[in-house]
């Protein structure tokens, strides 16, 4: 069978992000939790807005990130 006509695709290796305003590159088919963890931080200690949406805790480990996105990572640091 030929391939001629076929056009193929390569998956990129990284993908670009906004977080927090500074632009990032990171690793392509990472998630939010892997975001998170790549920073050092824990993600449960941590809201995350995702393309102007707030994300639920538990959906951290199901979203892909994609070439673009914009993130903003809010901890909340306790203490009086």
């Amino acid at each position: 069978m030929s391939a001629k006509g076929m056009e193929t695709r390569v998956a990129p290796a990284t993908i670009r992000l906004r977080v927090n305003g500074t632009d990032r590159t990171v690793p392509a088919g990472e998630t939010v939790r892997g975001l998170l963890e790549s920073l050092d931080l824990v993600p449960a200690t941590i809201v995350v807005e995702h393309n102007l949406e707030i994300l639920d805790r538990a959906t951290y480990d199901h979203i892909l990130l994609r070439e673009g996105d914009r993130l903003e990572l809010v901890h909340f640091v306790g203490g009086g």
